[in-house]
């Protein structure tokens, strides 16, 4: 049987960059930040490499952040040392609830200092940087210029009592630090001064006609919360010069010395690492151009995976910030002639999720940590729920008593039961795959319509409406139900048994394929189910863990390894004869006990 997105998938082969939002290093990965960012990327990045694409996956954690420092003064210890022990936590989560990065480094390697700084020196030379005095918040006590994210207050828009200086994380706004209402210092509670200083700008004002030309040709496409952020906010009100300098000593050197003593501002040189991450995955690979594919090459497509409160910097600032580059990076960095750099083709970000009615808050302990629900549940029911729940167009909300029901009603009794009885049925009578002889009308037609999912849920994920693409899969899945109940093979074999195992070969076929519909969502039952019907090797590769060392020291990475990966989006041709791996149940039927006693840690 012709498959039509086969088809499709032979005329593009475009070349895919995956990009996630950098955690900062100073807190453990709760599960709204992994539906946010980290489970649609990879999600997203699964698709694309089981659909052949050239696909390139990176992100990093975010070393320099003023949070990172906050910590560090709270806990009397050094940013480098709590940078470290988060970044440990966020590789040993991604090994469990499978984040497959082909690299996760971060900010603090010589690689991405060099980055960064030509980054800076491309925009000066270009003449898009500016130097000018402003004020920036100082406290008298401890006799040093305040980081913005020390200082908080009330928000001059929208009233929000707990903005910070430089943003509000409630109305989602930039912020000017002046405007900022009864501001107060986050270390003492002390009231700061604003002292002149002299900074870089990055000049907004003069490349805004290139951003809002960069979002009105995505107005088609990218989510109306987006847009809403970005060039609506524009139009609203002009872009204007932002310092992307700080007075700081935990961060990556100004390259210039009339900028003695002052670092890069974090959010300025945090999105750079998508840059430096993918230049760093190249060297890795022994092969150190290969990065110019994802970035330079007019046939590849950047996503950037964020949560809303992300916007202003990726659909805004990051990309004038590529646009005022043009042609200058290469130049600058390996001193060979290049073309300017992609611009994102889409930013793809989700609203909030909350925690049983509630805004997650790990500072009140009212959050479910990643790590510590693996503890107890399987990593596959949680990248489940993450998804039928996913905040794509709206906030959603964590509910315990809805994930129980959603484990034992959908993942364990329609999708889980549905393999389960089906290979086990197949293994009792027939003890291999069974030989179908020739399939009747019914046979053809389930199949048919089993197989139409490689072209309805693959558009789905393609165009990142990962719900959408789950709901498909389930509908689907409910089609085989349907076709057994009718069929009824489990009395046919009383009668014929020849029938009955042309109808059982139609069924283990048609979850054959659904297999590879769910793999994305669920990698680990999908492994689980290709072995239990008799595969050798692998749908996807391996993540491992690698120790690196630089001028700055020693970083361990997380990169995918793709070497057994065997995985195709493609149509299931079992063959019969196929013996049956080790057979067990997918999913697990949790207990209602769970509820109570979940909702008594939170708070």
């Amino acid at each position: 049987m012709i498959n039509p997105f086969q088809k499709q998938r032979q005329k593009m082969k475009e070349k895919i960059l995956v990009t996630a939002a950098w955690p900062y290093a100073n807190a453990y990965i709760h599960v709204g930040n992994l539906t946010g960012a980290y489970l649609p990327a990879d999600i997203f990045a699964r698709f694309q490499r089981l659909m052949g694409r050239e696909t390139l996956f990176v992100s990093g954690s975010d070393a320099h952040g003023t949070p990172i420092t906050v910590r560090a003064d709270a806990e009397k210890s050094t940013a480098e040392a709590v940078y470290k022990r988060f970044h440990e936590s966020f590789l040993d989560m991604q090994h469990k609830v499978g984040i497959t990065y082909d690299l996760f480094s971060s900010t603090h390697t010589e690689n991405h200092f060099k980055v960064s700084q030509d980054v800076f020196l491309a925009l000066k030379e270009n003449g898009y940087l500016y130097k000018a005095t402003d004020k920036q918040w100082y406290t008298p006590s401890q006799k040093k210029f305040l980081p913005d994210r020390y200082v908080e207050g009330t928000c001059y828009i929208c009233g929000y009592d707990n903005a910070r200086s430089d943003q509000c994380d409630k109305c989602g706004n930039l912020l000017d630090p002046e405007k900022l209402i009864s501001p107060r210092s986050k270390i003492d509670g002390s009231m700061p001064e604003l002292r002149e200083t002299e900074h870089y700008y990055l000049d907004l004002g003069k490349l805004q006609n290139r951003v809002v030309n960069f979002l009105k040709a995505r107005e088609d496409y990218w989510r109306p919360n987006v847009l809403r952020q970005s060039l609506g906010q524009i139009l609203a009100e002009d872009l204007h010069g932002r310092a992307i300098t700080r007075d700081l000593d935990w961060g990556i050197p100004v390259p210039v010395e009339d900028a003695a003593g002052k670092c890069l501002y974090v959010w300025f040189e945090a999105v750079i690492g998508y840059l430096s991450a993918s230049i760093e995955w190249s060297k890795l690979q022994g092969t150190p151009d290969a990065w110019k594919k994802w970035w330079e090459e007019s046939d590849s497509k950047s996503y950037y995976f964020i949560g809303k409160d992300n916007i202003p910097f990726h659909a805004v600032i990051w990309p004038a910030q590529l646009s005022g580059m043009g042609t200058k990076f290469d130049l600058l960095f390996d001193g060979k002639e290049g073309e300017a750099l992609n611009l994102p083709y889409d930013v793809p970000a989700n609203e909030f999720m909350n925690l049983e009615g509630q805004k997650i808050s790990g500072s009140r302990n009212w959050a479910i940590f990643v790590n510590d629900f693996l503890e107890d549940f399987d990593p596959d029911p949680l990248r489940y729920y993450l998804t039928v729940n996913m905040p794509e167009s709206q906030d959603t909300d964590w509910d315990w008593e809805d994930f129980l029901k959603r484990n034992n009603n959908e993942l364990v009794a329609n999708w889980g039961n549905l393999a389960n009885r089906v290979i086990s049925f197949a293994n009792k009578h027939w003890g291999e795959i069974p030989n179908p002889g020739d399939l009747d009308e019914d046979d053809k037609q389930l199949l048919e319509t089993i197989e139409s999912g490689f072209e309805s849920v693959g558009k789905e994920y393609d165009a990142v409406h990962l719900r959408a693409g789950l709901a498909e899969s389930l509908r689907l899945a409910t089609e085989v139900n349907r076709y057994l109940d009718i069929a009824a093979p489990w009395q046919l074999v009383k009668t014929d048994k020849e029938a009955a195992g042309r109808k059982i070969y139609t069924a283990l076929r048609a979850i054959d394929s659904l297999k590879i519909l769910f793999a994305p969502i669920l990698p680990f039952s999908s492994e689980k189910l290709h072995k239990m019907l008799g595969y050798e090797g692998q749908i996807f590769g391996d993540l491992v863990t690698k120790s690196i060392q630089d001028k700055l020291g020693e970083h361990t990475v997380n990169c995918y390894d793709p070497t057994k990966a065997i995985g195709k989006w493609e149509p299931s041709k079992l063959p019969a004869g196929q013996k049956f791996g080790e057979i067990s149940p997918l999913f697990k039927k949790l207990d209602p006990s769970i509820v109570e006693i979940e909702r008594a840690k939170l708070g």
